[in-house]
């Protein structure tokens, strides 16, 4: 499957998480909204395809956030009590995760 096949767009990801990136570049507690965002997200991405474009979308935005620290975003779903299947990162291998 490709992402063509995913109903989840990278304006829906990146929308959910636009709350965080305070957090995302500068730490300390993570905004409700942002754990709202995440849930959402979490929520919106069921299916094999819809994952794995999450997982693209975010990687591309994580590239392009300057001043993003790794390892919050790594530790964003968690902050969240979020479970999602893919580590948010740069380095990603979203083809890994069905």
């Amino acid at each position: 499957m490709t992402p063509v096949d995913a109903t989840l767009s990278c304006g829906q990801v990146v929308g959910n998480l636009s709350p965080c990136l305070n957090y995302l570049k500068n730490g300390g507690p993570v905004p409700a909204p942002c754990c709202n965002g995440v849930r959402s997200l979490a929520g919106s991405a069921k299916t094999a395809p819809d994952r794995r474009q999450a997982c693209q979308c975010l990687k591309t935005a994580a590239g392009g956030i300057s001043g993003l620290k790794e390892n919050y975003a790594a530790a964003l779903p968690a902050a969240c009590r979020v479970t999602i299947p893919y580590k948010i990162s740069t380095k990603t291998n979203c083809n890994a995760y069905v």
